[in-house]
């Protein structure tokens, strides 16, 4: 399609066809309205009639559908979308500095768009760029970390800038002697694409070509080091060797110093890749390959045992492909931590002509970004996962439903689903075996509460996000009420292993039920933010202090958030905690999609709290009452402890009101956001109550003022 002008009154007369195209698909809704904002910039009001009309379904529907998502707008934006992450990652490094800045240097508040119809600016909860926030995103380019002085120097750029960007092209390396070449490790994937990685490469390709030097760009994924993002790696007999960060001024003095005659000369040399600690002390399973191949290449992919574990799949019974996945004690990385095998077997029992594998890429929490990396830096794993699941339980189509947010894994993804099938990997007759499996990704549209399963098949089939009740289980009635498997990113990509290597393997590594290894992703006020794979069983205080370096801003660490924003608030006394499910469950807390987010002794648990129950006022599907309500009670009821009007018996009154509002909504909830909201509150009201004294100690100040 063709890229919208937004001075110009849209075309609907292109819209039935359009709409009579992709409405075949099941579930096209929400496609379709993507294409219409890409086409045009938004979804005009006029063609909820058309769309309405070519579904079959009533406008009430469609616009019920619209309004729903917090991405599809119904009015012309700017020339250009500024969007601002409101992530608690990024509150921790000056998120709400960097909003308060923006707002006054634009002259707008949120949804609005400058007078000169320049700029649009729009809130958005988490980018996934959580190693280097605050992050912001101008139309589809993330940037960051972003303070407010970088923000104005994004606004004088905006006229240099297209507003829509073209999708990102494949890289080929450079055609050069291939007895004298070394290959040039160059990251790409969203977050060193926000530090300047295709600068740097587009630099090193110029610099290479003009001089004849002897060496092969490769674009691989990153390490997940991402403080020294761009990091440059170079190939040698001892292995690859590292240098970092490597930034778009650095790029003529690197090829320069001639680096691979003499890299211990460079001052951003760091060694052998795999002997920096960070990565040292690993023990990468999940992520083996990312950073280390091109994701995008199948010889890269194979080289490093992909598609070992669906050939053994193809040799083997479904049954014993789920007991395999069942021995290994490997459970949901998702959050839920429900055993994979388990679910599996459900529905490989549960008869039933069609079955549906579905991939939970709707990675919407704070501090977490491992699903994105992973899409990005390694998604035959993806693909390899997710086959195999499908002939686990009979299942023939598989859908990933990803993040709106991330765009340059969806075009990851697309290019690989593609090269997959091409080679036999996926799609009918998978390696000469009989069997097919395909392959749909899908994007969502901006609701957080599309990461819970249900809510996310009511999305897939076009609907608003809405919870269902259960039972019936998904694994039952799931998708168009059919047996399905729901798995997130990171679960599905670990199966490979498991078929390749054997559940014992797997079971070798991690505690008690916590079985096998867990990609934690160091967020918000750290040093060294980045991703670490350990084995269950190490503790917070490890990872904030050998792997996270201490605070990026060089105060004391005071809170440490884990699990995305329904995660409680931990202080220092709950550090030596051991990372598996049940450890931390007992402490009432939760490892979730294993997201931490660092806070120094600037934060304000007050505001931390009442941010937990803004956030779910905002992201609630409404389903149910203790939620949709709850969550709006909970900000009032925060806003009056705060008061610096109310009386110390009123403020104890509230206090405790808003105890009660907790349980209820623990007790009463459908689901896990309206159930699961309260524990940050709780936590921070049992191990930060100081911060809820606040406004006894501005009424004070103001009656004896010095």
């Amino acid at each position: 399609m063709k890229q919208p002008d937004l001075h110009e009154p849209p075309n609907l007369a292109e819209i039935p066809a359009l709409v009579a195209e992709m409405g075949q698909r099941p579930g096209a809704l929400l496609p379709i309205l993507h294409a219409l904002q890409d086409r045009f910039g938004y979804i005009p009001k006029t063609s909820i009639v058309m769309i309405a009309q070519g579904l079959n379904l009533s406008r009430a529907e469609v616009h019920g559908v619209v309004s729903f998502y917090h991405f599809f707008r119904t009015s012309p934006p700017g020339r250009h979308v500024i969007q601002i992450c409101a992530s608690e990652s990024c509150q921790a490094t000056g998120g709400r500095a960097l909003e308060a800045h923006a707002r006054l240097r634009l002259g707008i508040d949120f949804h609005e768009t400058t007078p000169d119809g320049e700029v649009t600016l729009e809130p958005v909860y988490c980018l996934g760029n959580c190693a280097c926030s605050p992050a912001i995103r101008v139309n589809r380019a993330v940037h960051g970390p972003m303070s407010p002085q970088a923000f104005d120097q994004v606004l004088a750029d905006l006229p240099s800038r297209d507003p829509h960007p073209s999708a990102w092209e494949i890289d080929l390396p450079i055609a050069t002697d291939a007895d004298a070449v070394i290959k040039l490790y160059v990251p790409r994937d969203t977050t060193t694409i926000a530090l300047g990685a295709d600068e740097v490469a587009a630099g090193l390709h110029s610099g290479i070509v003009a001089q004849g030097l002897p060496l092969s760009i490769v674009r691989n994924g990153s390490r997940g080091l991402y403080w020294l993002e761009p990091m440059l790696e170079l190939e040698t007999d001892a292995g690859r060797i590292a240098f970092g960060p490597i930034q778009v001024a650095g790029v003529e003095a690197f090829l320069e110093s001639k680096p691979w005659l003499h890299p211990s000369k460079h001052p951003q040399y760091l060694g052998l890749t795999e002997d920096i600690p960070f990565l040292k002390h690993q023990q990468r399973l999940t992520f083996g390959r990312v950073g280390r191949i091109d994701p995008l290449s199948l010889s890269d992919y194979e080289a490093e045992e992909g598609f070992v574990g669906l050939r053994r799949a193809l040799s083997i019974s479904p049954e014993a492909i789920v007991r395999e996945v069942t021995e290994s004690g490997l459970r949901g990385r998702g959050g839920a931590a429900f055993p994979t095998g388990i679910k599996w077997q459900t529905v490989l029992e549960t008869p039933s002509a069609t079955k549906y594998i579905v991939c939970n890429a709707d990675e919407g929490d704070s501090g977490t970004y491992a699903d994105r990396m992973m899409m990005e830096s390694d998604p035959f794993a993806v693909i390899e996962g997710m086959t195999i699941a499908g002939l686990a339980v009979g299942a023939g189509h598989g859908y990933i439903y990803l993040r709106e947010e991330y765009r340059h894994a969806q075009w990851v993804l697309s290019e690989a689903l593609k090269r997959a099938e091409a080679a036999q990997f996926l799609g009918q007759n998978i390696l000469g075996s009989g069997q097919s499996f395909s392959i749909e990704v899908r994007l969502g549209a901006g609701a957080y509460i599309c990461g819970e399963e249900t809510a996310l098949l009511e999305s897939l089939e076009g609907k608003r996000g809405m919870v269902r009740p259960k039972p019936p289980l998904p694994a039952i009635h799931g998708l168009w009420q059919q047996p399905t498997v729901i798995n997130n990113v990171l679960t599905l990509a670990t199966v490979p292993i498991v078929l390749a290597r054997g559940s014992a393997f797997y079971a070798d590594f991690g505690v008690g039920r916590s079985r096998g290894t867990l990609p934690i992703q160091l967020a918000g006020n750290l040093k060294q933010a980045g991703l670490v794979e350990i084995g269950f069983g190490q503790t917070l205080r490890t990872l904030l202090t050998e792997f996270g370096g201490g605070s990026r801003s060089g105060i004391a660490i005071r809170a440490v958030q884990v699990g995305g924003p329904l995660g409680a608030f931990l202080p220092a006394s709950a550090w030596d905690t051991p990372l598996d499910y049940e450890a931390f469950a007992r402490i009432d807390a939760m490892l979730g999609h294993g997201g931490i987010v660092v806070f120094d002794e600037t934060v304000d648990l007050s505001e931390q709290a009442r941010f937990a129950m803004t956030f779910c006022a905002v992201e609630s599907c409404g389903k149910c009452t203790p939620c949709r309500i709850g969550a709006v009670r909970g900000v009032e009821v925060i806003d009056k402890i705060m008061s610096p009007v109310q009386t110390q018996a009123a403020r104890q009154d509230a206090v405790d009101l808003l105890k009660d509002l907790c349980d209820t909504m623990i007790a009463g909830s459908l689901c896990a956001m309206g159930g699961m909201t309260p524990y940050p509150v709780l936590s921070a009201l049992e191990h930060f109550p100081e911060d809820f004294r606040r406004g006894e100690v501005i009424a004070t100040d103001a009656m004896n003022p010095s």
